[in-house]
């Protein structure tokens, strides 16, 4: 029956096995962890992280590095003089691992190829250690203690090229405790402690004055708030007031006009003679115009008096506001004696002009409202 299969297809058939065959045996798949390193046929071997490749049987090996974390416990091996000369000892947790990058990890397939993590982290350790110790002699203690995140990163600065000639990265660095024989550390917190508790007492002290202050501030808010609301509310009760009379003005001239004693008088003298009634009639006009003219004056006198009068209520209420903010000032501590007595002279002034200005005022309307009467000084 193979007779019958030509030559071609039988040399195919075998072909194919074998490139199957070869396919099989030379297939690998490394895992993201860990890297796959070949080589055998070309002068730079070739790596394989977290994909596959295809080796030739034969011609090339495998070799494979893991990339996991390595932790590290670093500790002096003894007391590490600080550039303070006080011996401490340190203890710090690392994390390093064999770096993915292409020209350290031809540097670790070099130093560490079929090594296992425990030999990797011997290594690493030592070049720690003697890092750990080089920065602790430039480094005085205090410094240290009060920024650990500085020193950490100080030595992992320090560490990264020596560990990175040999194929490694450190991935954190974290010091765990500083210890020295002489409790020097405990005598620093006791001087923290009184540090903290003296700038406690400090700002609280400042706090309360703060304190003080934003509620001296917040109560003269408030008081001027108020002050302004009463100033508003006066003023639009004048003007209305004003309005009102300026609207009446001319129905109370008619009214002391038909009031006034003096007009009734004229008004009632017997005339029989056109001479006379023209007389009698001149001497009346002449009286309505002339209590015309002295209700107008009147009047504006009303208006002079009650513009002084709301000036002078607007400066007392604004010193009874200032005096206001005086008293609280003054039970705060935040202003002397002698400052308060201005405000205080400035208030009791301003309170005399008010009551002057007032009385003025009201002497005026009582004036005004006698002429409307048809009585007349």
């Amino acid at each position: 029956m193979l007779e019958l299969i030509p030559a071609s297809a039988i040399i195919a058939i075998v072909v194919i096995a074998l490139i199957v065959i070869f396919l099989a045996v030379g297939y690998v798949k490394a895992p993201p962890d860990m890297a796959f390193i070949i080589s055998g046929i070309k002068k730079k071997s070739k790596i394989v992280i977290g994909k596959a490749a295809i080796r030739i049987p034969f011609f090339e090996r495998l070799d494979k590095l893991n990339l996991r974390l390595i932790p590290i416990d670093v500790k002096t091996s003894n007391a590490v003089p600080t550039a303070d000369y006080i011996n401490i000892n340190v203890d710090a947790t690392v994390n390093v691992k064999i770096s993915n990058e292409p020209e350290k990890l031809r540097l670790a397939a070099e130093n560490f190829l079929n090594k296992n993590t425990e030999y990797i982290a011997g290594v690493a350790r030592e070049v720690l250690e003697g890092n750990v110790r080089e920065i602790v002699g430039k480094m005085k203690l205090e410094e240290m203690v009060s920024d650990r995140q500085k020193f950490a990163t100080l030595v992992k600065e320090n560490a990264e090229p020596d560990l990175a000639a040999m194929g490694l990265d450190i991935i954190s660095f974290n010091v765990q405790n500083f210890v020295d024989g002489n409790e020097v550390i405990e005598n620093l917190g006791i001087d923290n402690i009184v540090k903290i508790k003296k700038a406690a007492a400090i700002a609280r002290a400042e706090s309360e004055r703060d304190i003080k202050v934003a509620q001296a501030a917040a109560d003269k808010e408030s008081n001027d708030a108020a002050v302004a609301a009463q100033t508003e509310i006066a003023k639009k009760q004048n003007e209305l007031a004003i309005k009102r009379s300026e609207l009446q003005q001319e129905a109370d001239t008619k009214k002391a006009i038909g009031n006034n004693l003096s007009l009734i008088s004229s008004r009632g003298t017997k005339a029989t003679s056109t001479a006379a009634k023209n007389n009698r009639n001149a001497t009346v006009e002449e009286g309505e115009q002339n209590l015309t003219i002295q209700m107008k004056q009147l009047y504006e006198n009303v208006l002079l008096k009650k513009s002084e009068f709301q000036a002078a209520q607007t400066a007392y209420q604004k010193a009874q506001g200032q005096k206001q903010n005086a008293d609280i000032k003054y039970k705060a501590g935040l202003i002397n004696q002698e400052e308060y007595l201005t405000e205080e002279m400035s208030y009791i002034s301003q309170t005399a002009s008010y009551k002057a200005a007032d009385l003025a005022f009201t002497q005026a309307a009582d004036t005004y409202g006698w002429a409307v009467m048809g009585i007349t000084q």
